[in-house]
C-alpha cells in the first residue's frame, strides 16, 4: 500500500509538477481513505487473496468499488462533518490516484469514473481596503526590534508582490535583485516568475538585508534563507501566519488577516487601479486566467460603488 501511494505521489511531483505541499495533502487524503477501507472490509480482501491465489494479490485497491467510495463520502460528510470544499478535495485525490492505478495496470478498472463530488461554488476572496493595508504596514514599520523590522519587511513584500506564503519562506538571498528591484520566485508546479518591488518595499528590504538579517543570523552565517527567526533559521509558514494575525489585531482590523489576505488585497487593488487581468494573472503566477477572474467580481462591485458615488444622477 505504502509503496503504491509513494510511487503515485512521486509521479505527481515529477511528471505533473505538483508541489510538496500538495503531495503531502494527497498523502493524508489517501491514508484516511485506506484506514476507512480497512475498517469497512475488516481484512476480507486479505482472505480473498489467500483463497484465490490471485496474481494481483499485492493490490488491495482492486477491491475498491463505487459502493465503497460512496460510503466513504457519506462518512466524510455525515459522521466527520466535513464541509463540501474539503470533501470535494478528498474526492479529487481519490480520482487522481485511481486513475493512475488504472493507467498503470495496477487495477483493471477505475472505480471513480462515475463517482460524484459535492458541488463547490467559488467563494470570493477576502481582502483589505487600501486604508487598512496602509494602517497595517505603517504600524509594523514603527516597531523597533530586529524581529519587528523583519516582520515589517515581510508584510511590505507580501503586499508589494502578491507572493504566496510558501513562496515567501522559500526565498533565498540570491533570489533578490536590488538593482532591478525584483525578486525571482518559484510558484506551484515549480514555475519560475519575476515579481517587482515598489520603492518603499525596496527600501525596507535593503535595510533588512544590511542591518537586520545579519543581527538575526548570529553565528549561522551559512544560512541561505532570506527570512530567518531569532535563531538564524529559515522562517516557517506558520510563523508568518502568526505574524499577520498579531499585527492585524494590533492594527484594530476586524477580519482575521492571513498571508493570503495580503495576496488578495494586492490583486484587487491592482485591478481597481487599472491593471489588466492578464498582467495580474502573470504577477500572481496563476496558470489559468480563469483563476484570476474571481477578482473581477470584487472590482465590479467597486466600480458600482464608484458609479453611485460619482454620477450626478445616481
Amino acid at each position: 500500500m505504502e509503496q503504491t501511494i509513494s510511487s503515485f505521489l512521486e509521479h505527481l511531483i515529477v511528471e505533473k509538477g505538483f508541489s510538496r505541499n500538495t503531495s503531502t495533502a494527497y498523502r493524508n487524503d489517501l491514508q484516511q481513505f485506506w484506514e476507512f477501507f480497512q475498517e469497512k472490509r475488516n481484512g476480507d480482501w486479505q482472505n480473498g487473496d489467500r483463497r484465490n491465489g490471485d496474481s494481483q494479490a499485492e493490490s488491495p485497491w482492486r477491491y475498491v468499488d463505487l459502493s465503497l467510495l460512496n460510503d466513504y463520502i457519506g462518512d466524510l460528510r455525515i459522521r466527520k462533518g466535513y464541509r463540501d470544499t474539503t470533501t470535494a478535495r478528498k474526492v479529487a485525490s481519490l480520482k487522481s490516484f485511481f486513475g493512475y492505478l488504472a493507467v498503470n495496470g495496477i487495477i483493471a478498472e477505475d472505480p471513480t469514473e462515475s463517482l460524484g463530488s459535492p458541488h463547490v461554488g467559488r467563494s470570493l476572496p477576502k481582502y483589505l481596503s487600501e486604508e487598512e493595508v496602509f494602517r497595517l504596514l505603517d504600524l509594523a514599520s514603527k516597531q523597533g526590534s530586529n524581529e519587528d523590522q523583519r516582520d515589517a519587511t515581510i508584510m511590505e513584500l507580501l503586499y508589494a508582490t502578491g507572493l504566496r506564503v510558501s513562496e515567501l519562506v522559500s526565498l533565498n538571498v540570491r533570489d533578490i535583485d536590488l538593482l532591478e528591484s525584483n525578486i525571482r520566485c518559484w510558484g506551484k508546479g515549480a514555475k519560475e516568475r519575476i515579481v517587482f518591488l515598489y520603492p518603499k518595499a525596496l527600501t525596507e528590504l535593503k535595510r533588512y538585508l544590511s542591518r537586520v538579517r545579519p543581527a538575526l543570523l548570529g553565528n549561522h552565517k551559512e544560512e541561505t534563507a532570506l527570512f530567518v527567526n531569532h535563531r538564524g533559521e529559515r522562517l516557517t509558514r506558520q510563523w508568518v501566519w502568526n505574524i499577520l494575525k498579531a499585527y492585524g489585531e494590533k492594527a484594530g482590523i476586524s477580519q482575521r488577516i492571513t498571508p493570503h489576505t495580503l495576496r488578495h488585497s494586492f490583486a484587487t487593488h491592482l485591478l481597481q487601479n487599472g491593471a489588466s487581468l492578464r498582467h495580474v494573472q502573470e504577477l500572481l503566477g496563476h496558470s489559468s486566467i480563469s483563476t484570476t477572474q474571481v477578482y473581477t467580481h470584487l472590482t465590479d462591485r467597486y466600480l458600482q460603488q464608484e458609479y453611485e458615488k460619482s454620477h450626478p444622477r445616481a
